[in-house]
């Protein structure tokens, strides 16, 4: 059996997401009763948007990490905690004894809920399993039992499923992205959070007028207000903040003037790559519902994706851009603080983005509830960081030097697998118990009341007409498109 999980795991990394999740598509699609070459151009389709979308979040991520490291150098900050950024910590878990069996594993549980009716996302996001091997390996390091870290690990995989299904009309309704929910654990993980601060902030007075979104801007100010204008200008500050006094002064207009342009760019083409996914997607999308409503009435299916068709939109990137150097100042001033961040600052907005459909694109709140969210990520990061350590030096990860602990912002900030690898280590299994029972009512709460908790996540505000795809037109069906 182990020789078959091992199998498994080395063709998904050889394959990579962008790979594999064409082939899911497909085989999903021709299961679902889509004809063949519909079904296969719909899996090339999504295949084609995602390496659009890794290329260019690549260019974001590289320009994003230089300024950072830029302005980490200027500030002269020590910290003995490195955050080691996403790429290191999904290495780590798929590395990890849990890693070896979170597909199956994964695949089990989606199966088993989707179809006994207890949830509708059917996630096909089979690469991010990793964050739920990253939570069951913490809990092996800090209990020994590889049993308790494979439920663990299938707890996390239960809950994505529950958030995902819980913020799907809200994020098709903010992003345009008919069909699909975001079971993306390092993203949904803000939503509890962002309605309780969306809920206080509401109740203060003068700051509940604050509103500051992308379209309002764009009214006001024409053309300085589109978004590529935004990036461009947002850019050209961050360059400025971070390269100011660490060269002459032709360097640093230069380097502004590229990072401008570099997020100018983002902001222009990630749109348009999304736009290309849901073209991919609706076939998809259509099967799943025409093969549903055979066997199941009017029960909708979700197709569960990576939360990077999200980035896109001018406010999550603008809110996260923004939340850059105030992280940076965060990790300055935060008492006690110990970790120094530089890997992980360009994935902010797989972050934030999730609180956007709830404070309905509101730039500022969704920087106020950002940065509430990268303060307690600071002490968790701090917390987990010995269990984080001790997972990777058993996985083969080096650490690094002058360094006497590892973190990452995805998924070493998150207070879920903090509560979760707390409760495990002070109560057992009853702490497992403890988390199944907090899942359990969470999908009993959607299930009672799905309306109001739909409410809550932000599905009812009026959608945003520039987040709608330009494959779908406002208020047209998905049926009949060829």
């Amino acid at each position: 059996m182990a020789e078959i999980l091992a199998a498994l795991k080395s063709v998904v990394d050889a394959l990579g997401a962008t790979v594999l999740l064409p082939i899911i598509i497909f085989v999903i699609a021709l299961v679902l009763g889509a004809r063949p070459g519909r079904a296969f151009r719909a899996g090339l389709t999504i295949g084609i948007a995602f390496i659009g979308i890794n290329l260019v979040l690549g260019l974001m991520l590289t320009t994003l990490g230089e300024v950072a490291q830029a302005i980490v150098t200027n500030t002269g900050m020590q910290r003995d905690i490195v955050d080691v950024g996403w790429p290191s910590a999904a290495a780590i878990a798929f590395g990890s004894s849990v890693g070896l069996w979170v597909i199956p594993l994964g695949i089990l549980v989606n199966v088993a809920l989707l179809f006994s009716g207890l949830t509708r996302t059917l996630n096909v996001d089979v690469w991010n399993f990793w964050h739920f091997a990253f939570v069951g390996s913490l809990v092996v390091a800090a209990t020994g039992s590889l049993g308790m870290g494979l439920l663990a690990a299938a707890l996390m995989a239960a809950l994505s499923l529950v958030l995902a299904d819980w913020t799907a009309k809200g994020v098709q309704r903010f992003y345009g992205v008919p069909g699909v929910s975001v079971p993306h654990l390092a993203s949904a993980q803000i939503v509890p959070l962002a309605i309780l601060l969306n809920w206080i902030l509401d109740r203060i007075p003068g700051v509940n007028r604050i509103r500051v979104d992308t379209e309002t801007v764009q009214r006001r100010l024409g053309v300085f207000g589109e978004p590529i204008v935004m990036g461009l200008a947002i850019g050209l500050v961050l360059g400025l903040v971070a390269y100011a006094g660490s060269a002459d002064a032709g360097t640093v207009v230069t380097k502004s003037l590229q990072t401008g342009m570099n997020l100018a760019a983002v902001m222009l083409l990630l749109p348009r790559m999304v736009r290309i996914l849901m073209e991919g997607l609706i076939p998809v999308s259509e099967a799943a519902r025409d093969f549903v409503q055979k066997r199941a009435g009017d029960r909708e299916i979700h197709v569960g994706l990576d939360s990077a068709i999200l980035i896109g939109h001018p406010a999550a990137i603008a809110s996260s851009l923004i939340l850059v150097p105030i992280a940076i100042l965060l990790s300055l001033v935060l008492p006690g603080n110990r970790i120094i961040l530089f890997a992980d600052l360009a994935v902010i907005p797989f972050v934030v983005a999730m609180a956007a459909p709830i404070v309905n694109g509101n730039v500022f709140r969704m920087v106020v509830i950002g940065t509430v969210t990268l303060v307690v990520g600071f002490y968790v990061g701090m917390a987990l960081s010995p269990l984080m350590t001790t997972t990777a030096a058993s996985s083969g990860f080096a650490i690094p030097a002058n360094a006497t602990g590892i973190t990452s912002v995805v998924d070493g900030f998150l207070y879920i697998p903090w509560v979760v690898i707390r409760l495990t280590q002070g109560l057992g299994l009853v702490g497992l118990l403890l988390v199944l029972g907090g899942v359990a009512a969470l999908l009993l709460a959607w299930r009672r009341a799905p309306r109001a908790m739909e409410r809550l996540a932000g599905a009812d505000e009026p959608a945003p007409e520039a987040a709608l795809p330009a494959t779908v037109a406002p208020g047209r069906p998905l049926a009949g498109r060829p």
